[in-house]
């Protein structure tokens, strides 16, 4: 009996991990106001990539994102953003911090895994 609870608890926790959404990576580089990102590990159930923006010394500020079909690509062009996208414009002299935050869905919508990347701009 003891050996069938371990079991069936170390079943449950493989069905917990596997239904969570995985981490992928991806880094970016600004081309100009627009980025191009650079992806690995992207779940190969993945139809759509959700991107958001945020300054994080303005946090408030809708930079928002955009959305674009996935497939297999390693990376997503300069310029593929469009919908709510607003670039960075820190006001000059400042150097603001910008987190990109990466949705892998799939098909129906449901979230595969999450990638984050920091860099400065300008």
């Amino acid at each position: 009996m003891k050996r069938f609870c371990l079991a069936a608890s170390f079943l449950a926790a493989l069905l917990l991990l596997s239904s969570e959404a995985r981490a992928f990576s991806m880094s970016f580089r600004w081309c100009g106001a627009s980025p191009e990102f650079r992806l690995r590990d992207v779940p190969k159930e993945t139809a759509t990539l959700d991107f958001h923006m945020q300054d994080l010394m303005v946090p408030s500020y809708p930079h928002g994102g955009g959305s674009v079909s996935y497939h297999g690509e390693a990376s997503i062009p300069c310029g593929s953003l469009g919908g709510s996208y607003r670039g960075p414009s820190p006001p000059p002299p400042q150097v603001h911090t910008y987190r990109w935050t990466v949705k892998a869905l799939d098909a129906s919508g449901k979230p595969l895994a999450t990638a984050t990347s920091e860099r400065k701009f300008p």
